[in-house]
């Protein structure tokens, strides 16, 4: 499993501006992104204890948290994806699954999962048997994604993050999603082995630090 660097910021408005405009000189637009971004529709799972939500916020070392996503409205490619972070190190294993599983999924039909092909899937059912992880909530954002091949390095900048409050309909487009409280736009870099130094003076922001910003734990702020 391969472990990257992470780095949250929590940044302005004029900042965001000032960023596109470095970046778009030195790094390459995601060609995944439609006009420079796209938006982000994650199911996050979590248990009755609220287990993801708690090891967030406690700081725990070595955490994991499971999310369906899919991009652009486009239910046609969903991915299941699990997150881990160990000493401040972050990686993601990545399934896709096809509409039927992820509806069957928030319908509470998970008789089928351990039958699946799929690593993953079977995963997340040992993870629900034994942890009680079910669909949490929904997760919606706009996201500005910029890559750079030395280093594998992937820029993006977060913002209109919105909550389906106690809403696990994840895959009807008309289901309302709210803000999620007064929440800063985030700039994350993630990179491999080193950080390029265009990119890093690229990023650098007078006054800014690293944060632990979870879009998960803000789109809890409801309940």
């Amino acid at each position: 499993m391969k472990y990257r660097h992470e780095w949250k910021h929590e940044i302005t408005y004029l900042d965001m501006l000032v960023l596109r405009q470095r970046l778009s000189a030195v790094a390459k637009c995601d060609p995944h992104a439609i006009d420079g971004k796209y938006e982000i529709r994650s199911l996050y799972f979590d248990n009755a204890y609220d287990k993801a939500l708690r090891e967030k916020i406690d700081g725990v070392n070595m955490r994991e948290k499971f999310r369906i996503r899919y991009y652009n409205g486009d239910t046609s490619v969903i991915s299941l994806e699990k997150k881990s972070k160990i000493n401040g190190l972050c990686s993601k294993e990545s399934a896709l699954i096809s509409r039927k599983s992820a509806q069957a999924i928030v319908d509470g039909d998970y008789e089928w999962m351990p039958h699946s092909k799929i690593p993953l899937i079977q995963e997340l059912y040992s993870k629900m048997m034994a942890q009680g992880l079910r669909p949490k909530t929904i997760v919606d954002y706009t996201r500005e994604p910029y890559v750079f091949a030395p280093g594998n390095v992937r820029v993006t900048m977060d913002y209109n993050i919105r909550t389906g409050l106690l809403s696990t309909d994840f895959l009807n487009p008309k289901n309302i999603t709210v803000p999620a409280g007064d929440t800063p736009i985030i700039l994350e870099v993630k990179w491999d082995d080193f950080l390029p130094d265009i990119i890093r003076d690229a990023v650098w922001l007078e006054g800014r630090r690293a944060t632990a910003f979870s879009k998960y734990a803000a789109c809890r702020i409801y309940g």
